[in-house]
């Protein structure tokens, strides 16, 4: 499927968070979750399963539509690395090789270990490493990861950055590559070394 739309009240002896954490290791498909429960706790649980939105009921056609369009795009710019008519870069990796993400093939490895990420996390990083250096904000982020209409859900930009630390810092809570910049954004830290194959 292009995109998996789950609802967490799943009928019987069944766990939202359990299948989505399950269908998360098998797939890299966009997740999106339906639920009636609006704690934040339940939430962020959700997203650090893997899932890529939240979305609490009662919502509109619209809106749901909106995040659909929003999930699709970024996994089809996660799949094809986000191209312009000009060629972004294709491979990046940080300049002492810790970290080396090829766009194409969709590779990330750490510490010369395989990671998979979500289709967010992706182009989560990728969008650090392109600028590494330099301080994204908030908006900035959420805006060119989640699209024009996330610019100021800053909790899913900070729930997605401690995954992505999980997954590729060696001390996630002390950070070597991805930094936060106070009440200003994320940097990654370093130089990014970029070709095109």
């Amino acid at each position: 499927p292009d995109l998996i739309l789950l609802d967490l009240c799943l009928p019987g002896e069944f766990d939202g968070l359990e299948v989505c954490r399950q269908v998360r290791q098998l797939v890299q498909t966009p997740i999106i979750i339906l639920s009636a429960i609006t704690e934040e706790k339940q939430k962020v649980e959700a997203l650090d399963l893997g899932a890529d939105d939240y979305l609490t009921k009662p919502f509109s056609n619209d809106e749901l539509q909106a995040r659909v369009r929003a999930c699709l795009r970024r996994a089809s710019a996660a799949e094809s690395g986000g191209g312009d008519a000009h060629g972004p870069p294709e491979i990046l990796c940080s300049d002492d090789g810790y970290l080396f993400m090829n766009v194409v093939s969709r590779q990330v490895r750490a510490g010369g270990q395989e990671v998979r990420l979500t289709p967010t996390e992706f182009e989560l990083l990728r969008q650090l490493m392109l600028y590494a250096g330099k301080v994204l904000t908030h908006r900035s982020l959420l805006r060119a990861v989640w699209g024009p209409e996330y610019g100021e859900e800053a909790d899913y930009l900070r729930v997605y950055v401690r995954q992505l630390r999980l997954k590729v810092e060696v001390e996630p809570s002390r950070p070597h590559y991805i930094l936060t910049e106070p009440g200003v954004g994320y940097v990654f830290r370093g130089n990014v070394e970029t070709q095109n194959i």
